[in-house]
């Protein structure tokens, strides 16, 4: 027989029990839909890591002050303040792998319009924020380098805020809040980042000149910087070569000994990503993992029924083998059987994994990504599993007695 009568031959004896048939191929189906839906899942979630650390910025380092030490109790970084301005203006000027390094100090205080008030996080930065940031205004512009020099009461805002004093689709560009009683003029809208990694609101906050943040809402440190240092290196290749160079600089500048403990914290987020970008795929990859058991279980439901079948089809293996089938032909039939049942599992739960991949994806509001490599191989692998469960069955029908079948009642 060629291959399409083999094909042919070995649909009808599925048809026959199609009940049967379709409960064989469940545990194939179960197998590669889990595969499928957990890999697209572990996909989507790596993807909102990734996200989430991408509102922060691009290439991003956070170099934090000293800590503190008092009676044997270390206050923790951040909480002596040992970065300067001059430390700025050398991370920005001295170091290659820099593209821009800006202050940011923060403080959380009440802003008002007219008639309503909110309290949200107030930034003093420098007009580079945004770029370092990643982050574009949706109305309006940002500060410039000379509402800075002259200390201008300008502010951005966030979403959140807008939403809070002036409502959803208000303008508030040209209009002022008043910040600590201070009078500002909202010039910029930024565009809406959504929640960080720690699922807190970038959106509820809003951005003025580091000068006036100094000058008008809190009071600075004079030299010291009283925030963080944000770096953006120029590429994700060079973020460790700045963070390096960074350490170096300020050991330097501070005047720290060989043996002595850095007096100031350098945080790489992009390693931060990394990992739990890392923790996420083993987890995914835990999940398949345990999903693709499914498989090997329903390829033994396979030979199972696939044995089953030999005892029920012997006499009529044996008519074949009587008007000249040869075992080969007999090995062919069985193996294609089974091959069918798992292939057409596999399709079937392809679909199904791709369907409860897009709800459980909008159940988590997390993004669904589909790996087309790990389709292709959930499908090979079925029909893999198919014919290796299916040999033993297929072997043991083409070896029959051709005699010893015709009488088999």
């Amino acid at each position: 027989m060629n291959p399409a009568q083999t094909f042919r031959v070995a649909s009808r004896a599925l048809l026959r029990n199609k009940m049967r048939s379709f409960l064989t191929t469940l545990g194939v189906i179960i197998g590669v839909a889990a595969v499928i839906a957990m890999v697209a899942i572990g996909e989507g979630a790596k993807a909102r890591v990734m996200d989430s650390f991408a509102s922060m910025g691009s290439n991003l380092l956070i170099v934090m002050s000293g800590t503190t030490t008092r009676g044997g109790a270390f206050g923790g970084f951040g909480s002596m303040p040992t970065l300067t301005w001059d430390d700025l203006k050398a991370i920005q000027a001295e170091v290659p792998t820099v593209r821009n390094a800006v202050a940011i100090m923060q403080t959380t205080t009440q802003v008002l319009s007219e008639d309503q008030n909110w309290t949200t996080m107030v930034v003093g930065s420098a007009p580079e924020f945004f770029e370092v940031r990643d982050w574009p205004l949706a109305r309006g512009s940002g500060f410039s380098q000379s509402d800075v020099e002259g200390g201008n009461k300008v502010v951005v805002l966030g979403q959140t805020v807008v939403d809070k004093l002036f409502g959803s689709y208000a303008d508030p560009v040209g209009q002022s809040v008043r910040i600590k009683n201070v009078p500002f003029q909202v010039i910029g809208v930024l565009s809406k980042k959504g929640q960080s990694q720690m699922g807190q609101d970038n959106d509820d906050t809003l951005i003025i000149p580091q000068t006036t943040f100094q000058a008008k809402i809190r009071g600075g440190l004079q030299k010291y910087i009283q925030g963080i240092i944000m770096v953006s290196a120029v590429s994700s290749d060079d973020t460790p070569r700045a963070q390096t160079q960074i350490t170096d600089l300020l050991r330097d500048r501070h005047h720290l000994s060989v043996d002595a403990d850095n007096d100031f914290s350098i945080r790489n987020l992009t390693e931060l990503a990394s990992a739990m970008q890392a923790g996420v795929s083993t987890l995914t990859t835990l999940l398949a993992s345990i999903a693709a058991v499914s498989l090997l279980v329903g390829g033994i439901g396979i030979m199972n029924i696939m044995l089953v079948s030999v005892t029920e089809r012997t006499r009529e293996i044996g008519i074949r083998m009587a008007v000249g089938a040869k075992p080969r032909h007999i090995l062919a039939q069985f193996l294609v059987e089974a091959l069918v049942l798992s292939v057409s599992g596999g399709m079937i739960g392809v679909g199904l994994g791709l369907f409860a991949g897009q709800r459980l994806a909008s159940a988590f509001g997390w993004p669904m990504l589909i790996r087309l490599d790990i389709v292709l191989i959930s499908v090979v692998f079925s029909a893999v599993v198919g014919v290796v469960f299916g040999l033993y069955p297929a072997r043991k029908a083409s070896r029959l007695d051709p005699i010893d079948a015709l009488r088999f009642e």
